[in-house]
């Protein structure tokens, strides 16, 4: 026997002839092979595992710390944006500290919309208005200086 012809009877054992069914594979062409299937989870993931009790016995001072800090390390938007939204996670309002690293970092990074955001995240955040007023008060020489309007003076008519 010629090696064609070994070479033939191979290729008609490995592929249907006819129409195509997936019922006719082989059963070890469809399954997942074992080594991809056995850490699939672990494949995708971007970040460390945490403990979720890592913070609960922070004070205020130590949570105002931890996220000035980092604010101040912040290089592209995606970083400002993931800790403002960890920080507004909280069930408390962030101090103007923290809040005024936010800005810098904004500016830093050359984001505006999320600077406008900031205070948006203030005004939610605060229980009346007075407070939102207070904190304006706080940020206000800040806010003028890196040149940062709030929503009310973008959109007079809304609300």
């Amino acid at each position: 026997m010629s090696s064609t012809s070994i070479f033939r009877l191979a290729t008609r054992a490995v592929r249907p002839s006819g129409v195509f069914r997936a019922s006719q594979l082989p059963r070890s062409r469809v399954q997942v092979p074992a080594a991809l299937a056995v850490n699939r989870a672990s494949n995708f993931s971007t970040t460390c595992k945490r403990l979720s009790g890592a913070h609960d016995d922070e004070t205020f001072e130590e949570f105002s710390a931890r996220f000035e800090k980092e604010f101040d390390a912040v290089q592209d938007v995606f970083e400002l944006q993931r800790n403002l939204n960890n920080c507004f996670a909280y069930d408390l309002v962030p101090s103007v500290e923290v809040l005024s690293a936010a800005l810098r970092a904004a500016r830093r990074v050359n984001d505006f919309p999320t600077a406008v955001r900031v205070f948006e995240g203030i005004k939610a955040k605060v229980e009346t208005p007075d407070q939102y007023k207070l904190y304006l008060e706080k940020l206000d020489g800040l806010r003028k200086e890196l040149g940062v309007a709030l929503r009310e003076e973008l959109y007079p008519n809304e609300e």
